[in-house]
């Protein structure tokens, strides 16, 4: 069956233009989204054409600076919108945010002359991005990167190697990339944006997955691929900070797309409880199940209550990074927990594919492993609270 569509949210926003910026969002959902998710994701399609939409709606720059086609949103509203979009489709919302990871790096760091040339198509211009970031060999170490950039004469860099389990791999118009262009560790890497278009770069067949089957993740290579230096963002040995930088607002873009898909799960169990009768009653009535609901409902405001703690936190200017991690850590957890219940609470009916729940179920468990396992974020949060580990 289709999708139902985002159950309205009573969501505390700054301001009016905040708030129709929601209800614009909830419109694309209900009428664009939600309808054709299922079907879309069980044939593995990829909405090429929703994006396009989402570009032309102002909805994939929003936390980016005006002047540039950005929607010069604070980051408590954007995540909101990215929790709307997940809610209607894990594929959408989790796509909106991987391209607003792959703007950051040139949105933060690169030269006023780069950001006015590339950035108004990258914002606004119908273009998706992709990030470059792990690869075969290093996914949570990722300052052991091989892919390599070399410097030739006449000002132009030649990237080589092999990047990872990238999202929008093969049909992203650029990519931020992170490749090696000095010794070994974190201080020998350099960021670089690189056309989608480029000569010597290919994609191989989009890796098989559990959930999200509409959602392209593939290795993607570098063959020789030459480009200008003026497509080097930062300083040579700046790339990984850059990297972490771009990462700590990536995980609560993750941490509020786990909650929107949490509370769809939750909205299709309170549905079905009420709905399904047992025993001549809803079995809504029968304590166990009601408290199951409790539970989900408390994980899912406690999940939002966090994110948007860490937002406000960026929004102010202060560090977030060890809220970032706590927040992608309890909101993906929460997400595998709550859409694990709600397979249960559907009973058999849960456990097939005329319900969206066993789906969500599949897709939650990517949330756990994106963008820094959540083995990792606890060890972010231990080093926040205890300092680094001794040697």
């Amino acid at each position: 069956m289709p999708d139902r569509a985002p159950q309205p949210v009573d969501r505390q926003l700054p301001t009016d233009e905040a708030r129709d910026l929601i209800s614009l969002v909830r419109e694309i959902a209900q009428r664009e989204i939600a309808p054709h998710a299922a079907e879309e994701e069980d044939a593995g399609r990829f909405p090429r054409g929703l994006f396009t939409l989402l570009s032309e709606s102002g909805l994939l720059g929003l936390p980016y600076d005006d002047k540039y086609g950005g929607g010069d949103q604070p980051y408590e509203v954007y995540l909101q919108v990215l929790e709307e979009l997940a809610a209607a489709r894990l594929t959408v919302g989790l796509g909106v945010s991987v391209h607003s990871l792959s703007c950051h790096a040139l949105a933060r760091y690169g030269t006023k002359e780069q950001q006015a040339e590339y950035l108004p198509a990258m914002l606004g211009g119908g273009l998706l991005g992709a990030y470059g970031l792990s690869e075969p060999s290093s996914g949570s170490d990722a300052a052991s990167l091989r892919t390599r950039a070399v410097a030739e004469s006449g000002g132009d860099w030649v990237i080589t190697g092999t990047k990872a389990w990238t999202t929008h791999g093969g049909i992203a118009d650029f990519y931020t990339v992170m490749a090696r262009t000095g010794g070994e560790g974190a201080r020998g890497i350099t960021a670089f944006l690189v056309p989608g278009d480029a000569e010597g770069l290919s994609a191989a067949a989009p890796e098989k997955k559990m959930g999200m089957k509409g959602s392209p993740t593939a290795q993607v290579h570098f063959d020789g691929v030459r480009i200008s230096d003026s497509r080097r963002i930062g300083d040579e040995g700046q790339g990984f900070a850059i990297a972490l930088s771009a990462l700590d607002s990536g995980r609560l873009g993750i941490a509020a797309c786990a909650i929107g898909l949490a509370q769809a799960a939750l909205d299709e169990a309170i549905a079905y409880a009420t709905e399904r009768q047992q025993f001549g009653r809803p079995i809504a009535d029968f304590q166990g199940l009601r408290f199951m609901l409790a539970d989900m409902a408390t994980q899912v405001e406690a999940g939002r209550a966090l994110y948007l703690a860490a937002a406000r936190l960026r929004d102010a200017g202060r560090p977030f990074s060890k809220l970032a991690a706590m927040a992608k850590l309890h909101c993906t957890d929460a997400a595998m927990k709550v859409t694990t219940d709600a397979v249960q609470i559907l009973g058999g009916y849960g456990y097939t594919a005329d319900f969206p729940v066993e789906r969500y179920m599949r897709e939650a468990k990517v949330l756990q492993i994106v963008e820094g396992t959540n083995q990792i974020q606890r060890m972010v949060i231990a080093r926040h609270l205890a300092g680094p580990e001794s040697r």
